[in-house]
C-alpha cells in the first residue's frame, strides 16, 4: 500500500470523506489545528453543547490554550497520529491542514467522519436557526460581535461564533436558546479537502456586507475573482431573508444585483436607508443620531472611535432594525458595549506610555486602525508596531499601501516576516522598500530581523506619553507581554 508521502499532494485533496451529521449520534469531537482564533471557539461551542472534545495543535500558548484547557477539553501538543488513538467520532480538520499532516493522513485512511470547520458549525449549530452572517474584507469581527452582544442585550439569546474575544463575557461563543445564529463569515477557504470559501456553507438568511478590498491573494487569481465569491455568496439568500449593504462601497454597493433578497443599505455618505448624523467624538467615543429611512429614531453612544467603528455600528443597527428590535434596545446595547479584545484593545497604561493591541495586517485595517488612535489620542506620540504574518500581508503587492497605511504613525517599526515554503521570491514583500518609502514621506521608521533586534528598539524607543499600538494577527512572540513586563519594571 502507498504511503500518503507518495501520492502527489492533489491526489490527497480528493477522496471518499464520510460524513456525519448532528443525529448521527456524535459524542467525541477531535480539532486538528485547535488553537486557532476560528477552531479554538468552536471547540469551545461543541464542549459547551456537552460533547467530549480534545484536539492538537503545535503551538498551543497563552490565552487560547489556558480557555481550552479551563473547558475541559484535552490539548494535546505537537501533531501525531496516535493522537486520534481513541477513535474519535467526528474529526473537524482546520485549513491550515495540509493533506501530508500527520493526522490527516490518519483520518483519511482510517475512514474517520470528517468535516471542515464551516461544515461542523453549519451542520451542528445552525441547523434551523435564522442564519445572520457578517461577511467583507475589514469589519466582520467586531461587526458580528456587536451583533451578538445587541441581540444578547435585547434578551434574544443568539447562539454566536465570533472571530475575537468579546470584552463583555470574555467569551467568542455561546450557544443560546433563541432563533438567531450569528456567524462570522469569512472569504477564506474551508480546509485542504475543500476550497470553497467559508461563507458559501453557513446558510444565510440575514447577510451583512460591511466591505470589498482585494485580499487573500494566496487563494484569489485577482480582483474579479475575489468579488465573484462575495456575488455567489449573497445569491444564496433567500427572497424571505434580508441582504445590508455598505455603500460608502461601491463593489459591496453592486451586490444589490445579484441576491433575490431585500436590501437594506447604509453609511457615512449620501443618503442610505440607515446613516448616522450630528456625529460627535470625545474620549468617550462617539455618539450620533441614528436615522432610519430620513427619521431620527435615537441618540446613540458607542465607546469606540474610527468612522470605521460607526459603520459597523449602523450595520448593526439596520440588521436589529430589520428584525424587530426597539431602537431603545438597540441604543442600551451599544451604550453598553466594551469592544473586542485585539481591537483597539488598551492592554497597559504604564511607566506613561499606552499600550494598545490590535488584530490588523491588510494595510487598510492597518489605516484605518492607526487613524482611529491618532483621532482618540491626537496630542500622542503614535509608535505603530506592526508583523507581516499572513500569507497575504506579506505579499509585495500591498507594498505601495502599507506605505500610505504608515503615513499618519510618528513611528514605524516592521518585523522582517522569515521566508515560508509557499512563499514566491518575485513576490516576496521587500520590508526595506516600504522603509525607504516611509523614511521620505518623514516618517521615522525601522525594520527589526528578529524579536531580539525589535525588542532591543522598542526599550530605547519608548518614552513617557507615547502610544505602543501592537498590529499582528498572531502571537507576534511574545512581544506584547515583554512591553509591558519593560514599562513595568521602568516603574
Amino acid at each position: 500500500m502507498k504511503q500518503a508521502s507518495e501520492f502527489a499532494d492533489a491526489e490527497l485533496r480528493v477522496f471518499d470523506r464520510r460524513r456525519v451529521s448532528a443525529d448521527d449520534g456524535i459524542r467525541s469531537v477531535y480539532f486538528i489545528g485547535i488553537c486557532g482564533t476560528g477552531m479554538g471557539s468552536l471547540a469551545g461551542l461543541f464542549r459547551a453543547a456537552g460533547y467530549e472534545v480534545s484536539g492538537s495543535d503545535a503551538n498551543a500558548y497563552p490565552p487560547m490554550s489556558t480557555r481550552l484547557r479551563d473547558a475541559g477539553i484535552q490539548l494535546f501538543e505537537g501533531y501525531r497520529a496516535s493522537n486520534m488513538d481513541h477513535k474519535p467520532d467526528l474529526v473537524v480538520v482546520g485549513n491550515a491542514c495540509t493533506p501530508q499532516h500527520a493526522e490527516a493522513t490518519r483520518a483519511r485512511d482510517e475512514g474517520m467522519a470528517q468535516l471542515s470547520f464551516p461544515e461542523a458549525f453549519a451542520e451542528f449549530f445552525i441547523r434551523d436557526r435564522r442564519s445572520m452572517v457578517v461577511a467583507g474584507t475589514h469589519g466582520k469581527t467586531t461587526t458580528s460581535g456587536l451583533l451578538a452582544h445587541t441581540f444578547s442585550s435585547a434578551g434574544l439569546d443568539p447562539t454566536y461564533l465570533v472571530g475575537g474575544v468579546l470584552c463583555n463575557g470574555d467569551t467568542s461563543f455561546h450557544v443560546g436558546g433563541g432563533q438567531h445564529c450569528i456567524v462570522e463569515g469569512d472569504e477564506y477557504d474551508s480546509a485542504y479537502f475543500d476550497k470553497r470559501p467559508k461563507f458559501m456553507l453557513y446558510r444565510p438568511d440575514v447577510a451583512v456586507v460591511t466591505s470589498m478590498e482585494f485580499d487573500h491573494a494566496d487563494i484569489y487569481d485577482d480582483w474579479e475573482d475575489y468579488q465573484n465569491a462575495f456575488r455567489r455568496f449573497v445569491r444564496l439568500l433567500p427572497e424571505s431573508g434580508r441582504l445590508v449593504l455598505n455603500t460608502d462601497s461601491e463593489p459591496v454597493a453592486r451586490l444589490a444585483k445579484h441576491t433575490r433578497a431585500p436590501v437594506t443599505t447604509y453609511g457615512l455618505v449620501g443618503n442610505p436607508d440607515v446613516r448616522a448624523r450630528e456625529i460627535v467624538v470625545d474620549a468617550a467615543g462617539v455618539s450620533f443620531d441614528l436615522v432610519d429611512r430620513g427619521v431620527v429614531v435615537s441618540r446613540m453612544t458607542l465607546p469606540a472611535t474610527g468612522r470605521h467603528n460607526l459603520a459597523n455600528a449602523l450595520s448593526v443597527a439596520a440588521v436589529g432594525l430589520s428584525e424587530g428590535l426597539e431602537p431603545d434596545a438597540i441604543r442600551d446595547a451599544f451604550a453598553a458595549f466594551r469592544g473586542l479584545k485585539r481591537r483597539q484593545e488598551i492592554i497597559g497604561d504604564i511607566s506613561g506610555v499606552l499600550v494598545l493591541d490590535d488584530f490588523a495586517h491588510h494595510p487598510t485595517a492597518v489605516s484605518v486602525t492607526i487613524a482611529g488612535v491618532r483621532e482618540r489620542w491626537p496630542t500622542r506620540r503614535l509608535i505603530a508596531v506592526f508583523e507581516p504574518r499572513s500569507n497575504s500581508s506579506r505579499r509585495k503587492v500591498f507594498e505601495q499601501q502599507y506605505v500610505n497605511a504608515f503615513k499618519e504613525a510618528h513611528q514605524a517599526v516592521i518585523a522582517e516576516p522569515p521566508f515560508r515554503h509557499n512563499d514566491r521570491p518575485d513576490d516576496f514583500m521587500d520590508i526595506g522598500a516600504i522603509c525607504t518609502s516611509l523614511r521620505a514621506a518623514g516618517v521615522g521608521t525601522h525594520s527589526a530581523p528578529n524579536q531580539a533586534e525589535l525588542r532591543h528598539y522598542l526599550a530605547d524607543e519608548m518614552q513617557p506619553g507615547d502610544i505602543v499600538l501592537i498590529m499582528s494577527n498572531g502571537g507576534f512572540g511574545g512581544l506584547h507581554e515583554w512591553v509591558l513586563s519593560e514599562l513595568t519594571a521602568r516603574s
